[in-house]
């Protein structure tokens, strides 16, 4: 991967930022993704927003290698804290968990207030739609996919009712796996939850090896609720 060929689930993501937009990119590592989005006339300027020293560097370079300086401009801080209010109409947040980027959006809440959310989440989505429902976020689209047999969820999204895009039947279950997502039941979507739906499953049967506990107890409850309401879904 590089500033000219990016990931599947870095395409996806860059596929839905606006045209003509102002980007931050939080957690840019090397900054393929805002060079990218420049070169292929998408975004028309970037911020590339590093926490880390190393990666930082590293996208210096990468973006003097590609002459777009004036084009984007690379931050050391942390999170949102690398932007001003209202300086960026589409934030991009990728390759985190869904607790940190849920974390980071907390924090930077007033930098985030006129723009579109575009988080791709290696686990975890569900924290984010929990943040965005809490915070007045409507899901505008969800996409899920598989590469290299990982399998990755996109959520973008935009200030405005945040029940919008949910139906009127179980929230929970939307919520956990994505009421536009639990829609379309596609291939990566089934299979992502049977295999979660397998742990959860090995996980109760270790259970019952354990001493009793009330805390136990709690997390067996969990466990079936989600497995109901997987099942639920899966066998709509």
């Amino acid at each position: 991967m590089n500033s000219e060929k990016l990931s599947k689930r870095l395409e996806t993501v860059v596929s839905y930022i606006p045209k003509d937009s102002t980007i931050a990119d939080i957690g840019s590592d090397h900054a393929y993704l805002p060079c990218y989005a420049i070169q292929r006339g998408i975004a028309a300027s970037a911020i590339a927003g590093e926490v880390v020293k190393g990666p930082f560097e590293s996208a210096v370079k990468q973006v003097k290698l590609n002459a777009l300086e004036n084009r984007v401009d690379v931050r050391l801080g942390d999170g949102l804290d690398v932007l001003r209010p209202g300086e960026v109409d589409c934030i991009t947040i990728a390759g985190m968990g869904g607790p940190l980027i849920a974390s980071i959006l907390e924090k930077g809440k007033a930098k985030v207030e006129n723009a579109r959310l575009i988080l791709q989440p290696n686990i975890s989505a569900v924290s984010i739609r929990e943040w965005l429902m809490d915070n007045g976020w409507s899901l505008l689209r969800e996409e899920i996919l598989e590469e290299d047999g990982k399998i990755y969820e996109v959520l973008v999204a935009e200030k405005g009712d945040p029940k919008a895009g949910y139906s009127s039947g179980n929230l929970e279950a939307e919520i956990l796996m994505g009421p536009l997502l639990s829609t379309e039941r596609s291939a990566p979507f089934r299979k992502k939850w049977t295999q979660e739906m397998t742990q959860w499953k090995v996980i109760l049967k270790n259970m019952e090896q354990a001493e009793e506990t009330p805390a136990l107890e709690e997390r067996r409850n969990d466990l079936l609720v989600k497995i109901k309401l997987v099942e639920e879904v899966l066998n709509r």
